[in-house]
């Protein structure tokens, strides 16, 4: 792989060993599939996906893409991983979901390639899988247009989040498998909101997701010292201030 590439080869082949597995609602990506409608609606509070365009970085085998496609958006999935995107793309052929397009590209170089092309972008259970949380950050805010909206999830770095998030999920409970989240790559909510505000979002909203293991419920909250969601935005200033 390009040096330059934002992506951890062991992360990708991680999630590539798993990818025919990936929209089997009973596997390791169960919880995807249980946490996927309270995400998506929350992100359709803070910005109706009706007839926008949509960027899902990260997108993996399309749970979130999928979903936001079926909710009128027209929606492009961007990964690296070669066979969660195939596996992506064969669920929306034969689910025949409209407007969603697939592509094995990072963030960064459709950056280059497509600045202020999406009305949202979204970047969900990914930050804490890459070598430089921050570059895809900025990438994210260079995607977005002026006004639009740009979301986040990812795991705080503390010692609940290390119980609950790793021994609890990984270890005791066997929710996801074993090696999914490293601890030093976890992200605390004061360092996501620094990365945002260096590359010009403004933070608008934040969530927790919580989980209780003994009813198997997600929920969202207010708590967020463990699984937490952000919505930014891209100031609509910038496209009066282009005009003048």
């Amino acid at each position: 792989m390009n040096a330059s590439v934002n992506a951890d080869p062991a992360e990708l082949a991680k999630f590539s060993e798993l990818a025919h597995r990936w929209w089997d609602p009973d596997s390791e990506f169960r919880p995807l599939h249980q946490i996927n409608p309270l995400r998506l609606n929350w992100i359709q509070e803070c910005a109706p996906l009706q007839e926008r365009q949509v960027l899902d970085v990260g997108c993996g085998g399309g749970i979130l893409a999928d979903s936001m496609a079926r909710r009128g958006a027209q929606v492009l999935g961007i990964d690296l991983s070669t066979k969660a995107l195939k596996v992506a793309q064969l669920h929306a052929l034969e689910a025949q979901t409209p407007n969603i397009q697939y592509r094995e590209v990072s963030a960064e170089e459709l950056a280059a390639e497509r600045p202020a092309s999406f009305d949202v972008v979204t970047c969900m259970e990914m930050l804490e899988h890459v070598p430089d949380p921050a570059s895809v950050v900025r990438a994210c805010a260079t995607l977005v247009k002026p006004g639009g909206w740009v979301f986040f999830s990812t795991l705080n770095r503390n010692a609940k989040a290390f119980l609950f998030a790793i021994v609890g999920a990984e270890y005791l409970l066997k929710l996801l498998p074993r090696g999914t989240h490293h601890y030093d790559k976890l992200i605390r909510p004061s360092e996501l909101a620094s990365h945002c505000r260096a590359a010009g979002l403004d933070l608008q909203r934040s969530s927790g997701l919580e989980y209780n293991p003994i009813t198997r419920r997600y929920w969202l909250s207010g708590d967020t010292s463990v699984n937490y969601m952000i919505a930014t935005r891209r100031p609509a200033a910038e496209a009066a201030d282009g005009a003048r």
